[in-house]
């Protein structure tokens, strides 16, 4: 991966940290983003440490405001000339129904017009680093989920299992729409499922989830290993070219029957673009 640039979003923790680690242990630039400037620079500092790697950099952005992920690809474009990776991971779990700073639901503003936005705003630069690669983390939670046209944002009735489902169904529509419109771009998309990882997800819902979330999580697997099909992803030469798949442990696996509907693909980019201006 040297002289590979790389960003990887929700990267001061869990998935994303660990996702950094390894790309900046392989060669490449990376570039951290989460919302809080105090545990970026911790994360940089972190990540310099266990690999040694100097170009380990942050821009902070809080990924729920569509305005500061416009401001965190601007900020991106003027100091890089290429983008080889792009990883998009940040994303929370929210127990009871929340609004962003834009009005929308904090599930569906985070866990995917985060990553239908700034993927958007920075295809340009993408296309022109090509050959290079889109990384979505799904989850297998998108799993018997379905996308809620009627009601996208939970106002007529909110469950915080089926937003987060819903928003992880989106992440692979948009994956694999994603892939059909980069066909012969020399872009890759893919969607992965990372496992049951022992993370901070969940934990922002008060003291009850504080203490109840390490006693669930008992069985789940470390960030590292949950890293481990995104960072393949991200350099792997056995996927060059591969695009428009859905990825469990390192292999090609079939996403639920209700991520290959092209019509709700293409109807859930046409809402995603009204809802961010596009």
């Amino acid at each position: 991966m040297n002289g590979k640039i790389c960003m990887v979003t929700g990267a001061t923790s869990g998935i994303g940290l660990a996702t950094a680690i390894e790309l900046a242990r392989k060669g490449a630039t990376v570039i951290i983003v989460s919302r809080d400037p105090q545990r970026c620079q911790a994360a940089v500092l972190h990540i310099r440490q266990q690999t040694g790697s100097s170009t380990v950099e942050t821009i902070p952005a809080d990924l729920s405001s569509q305005f500061q992920i416009r401001q965190l690809a601007q900020a991106f474009q003027s100091r890089y000339s290429q983008l080889d990776v792009l990883v998009n991971n940040a994303g929370a779990f929210f127990l009871r129904r929340q609004e962003s700073a834009d009005g929308v639901e904090m599930t569906f503003a985070l866990n995917h017009l985060n990553y239908f936005l700034l993927t958007y705003l920075l295809l340009d630069r993408l296309k022109a680093s090509a050959p290079a690669r889109i990384v979505n983390v799904a989850s297998d939670s998108h799993r018997g989920a379905r996308i809620n046209f009627n009601d996208l944002q939970g106002k007529r009735g909110y469950n915080g299992f089926q937003a987060y489902g819903q928003s992880k169904l989106a992440n692979v529509l948009f994956t694999y729409e994603l892939a059909r419109r980069l066909e012969g771009a020399q872009v890759t998309a893919n969607a992965l499922h990372p496992g049951f990882v022992a993370t901070n997800i969940g934990k922002n819902n008060g003291l009850l989830a504080r203490l109840v979330m390490p006693i669930a999580q008992l069985n789940a697997i470390r960030p590292e290993e949950g890293a481990r099909t995104g960072v393949y992803l991200a350099s792997s030469p056995d996927v060059e070219g591969v695009s428009g798949t859905y990825f469990t442990r390192e292999k090609p696996v079939q996403s639920d029957p209700a991520s290959y509907d092209l019509q709700a693909a293409r109807q859930l980019w046409e809402i995603s673009a009204e809802m961010t201006g596009l």
